[in-house]
């Protein structure tokens, strides 16, 4: 493995392969990403996607999702894993926002509101075209970016840690970049073979 890798140049085709994806989540606006994000916690992206025509047809708003109760809610996201605190959660944000105009866009707002950590806020600023604020780091970051040697250890907050202050604000979207190489070629039974990263990957570099 080369003495020290220079992340900021080895990034690169991670980011251009990925640039402006678009999420997994199927949201159409910055309320429904909030709401998506916060019921796709431990849960899968598919799962979320099913369920959220009906429920956006039934509470097509934050003033709608003011209004509800969470037993309300448990109709439409009673499949979802930990609905009882995910659905109070969601009334509590719509009550404290009110109208989807006053939705904040900073990091400290959005990590202030009930079920939402640093990893779900760094998505959402991402998908409503915010500056970034942080580096997302879920499941899938967790195991690739330790694979590639840019970060070490298993703790979301250590990770992200590491990844802010190895590359300039202006490549923070690696952790996005990461989470999608995660899902479709990092896999837990990686394809290193057709890996953009494999020429800088120390797992790959490793194992030849």
């Amino acid at each position: 493995m080369p003495a020290k890798t220079n992340w900021t140049e080895a990034i690169k085709p991670l980011l251009k392969k990925y640039k402006d994806q678009k999420h997994p989540l199927d949201y159409q606006n910055v309320y429904q990403s909030i709401v998506m994000v916060v019921l796709s916690a431990q849960d899968s992206d598919k799962h979320i996607n099913q369920l959220a025509p009906k429920l956006f047809e039934a509470f097509p708003n934050m003033q709608a999702l003011a209004k509800a109760t969470p037993e309300i809610l448990f109709q439409y996201i009673g499949g979802v894993r930990n609905f009882g605190n995910k659905g109070k959660w969601l009334v509590e944000i719509a009550q404290k926002i009110k109208k989807d105009s006053k939705i904040p866009l900073t990091l400290e707002e959005l990590t202030e509101l009930p079920g939402i950590g640093r990893k779900s806020a760094n998505v959402i600023l991402r998908e409503a075209g915010a500056p970034a604020e942080g580096i997302i780091v879920d499941l899938h970051v967790l195991r690739v970016a330790p694979r590639l040697g840019i970060a070490t250890g298993t703790d979301p907050k250590k990770i992200e840690k590491q990844l802010m202050e190895t590359l300039p604000q202006s490549q923070w979207d690696a952790g996005m970049a990461m989470s999608f190489l995660g899902r479709e070629i990092c896999r837990p039974q990686p394809k290193c073979e057709i890996c953009p990263m494999n020429k800088v990957c120390a797992f790959y570099l490793a194992s030849k």
